[in-house]
């Protein structure tokens, strides 16, 4: 029966970060995957081939879409490996960039007005792709805001034991845990 009872807050203090590492991840994905599709197209004059169509993908028009996936895909491994404050910072970091993935994905686009022919639905999505990126690593980022001190930590488990605080014990509690060690409690008094 205890050991059921000490597995449950286990799990739970592990599932914020999880969701968070998620979160992440499926950002980084969909930040890369935005930057691979067309974000731009038009019509040009190609001389003596007559009318072209133009593409740009994102990675050409949106350049900073690649290294905010890299981020978000260090960020995963940094929320990881850290705990306490620097997973706060890295939150903050990770909440920041997130929504300069959004206002990438919302600024300079064009919602109406297309010519036939263009890759209407391609140029939507990317941007959709770049803005849903964008709310995930954002959302991944103030899970680690707020879950940083439940959170487990990697290689916590092998920590000194000093470095864990002591909680103030009451005297006679200390009294009857001595007992229970088969130690004298009145020897050193």
């Amino acid at each position: 029966m205890t050991a059921l009872v000490s597995e449950v807050p286990a799990k739970k203090a592990k599932r914020p970060l999880w969701i968070a590492v998620v979160g992440l991840l499926l950002g980084a994905v969909a930040l890369w995957g935005s930057s691979q599709l067309v974000w731009f197209a038009e019509f040009r004059d190609g001389g003596v081939r007559g009318t072209v169509l133009y593409t740009e993908t994102g990675s050409q028009r949106a350049v900073a879409l690649i290294p905010l996936a890299l981020l978000a895909l260090a960020g995963t491994a940094g929320l990881i490996a850290t705990g306490g404050w620097p997973r706060r910072v890295l939150g903050v970091v990770l909440a920041v960039s997130g929504l300069a993935a959004v206002w990438i994905g919302v600024a300079g686009g064009s919602f109406s007005g297309f010519a036939d022919g263009l890759p209407v639905a391609q140029m939507l999505g990317a941007r959709g792709l770049a803005i849903l990126g964008g709310i995930l690593v954002t959302a991944g980022g103030l899970a680690a805001i707020k879950g940083a001190g439940r959170m487990p930590r990697l290689g916590a488990k092998y920590s000194a034991p000093g470095a864990k605080k002591k909680a103030a014990k009451d005297p006679e509690t200390e009294l009857w845990e001595a007992l229970s060690d088969g130690e004298d409690p009145t020897a050193t008094r």
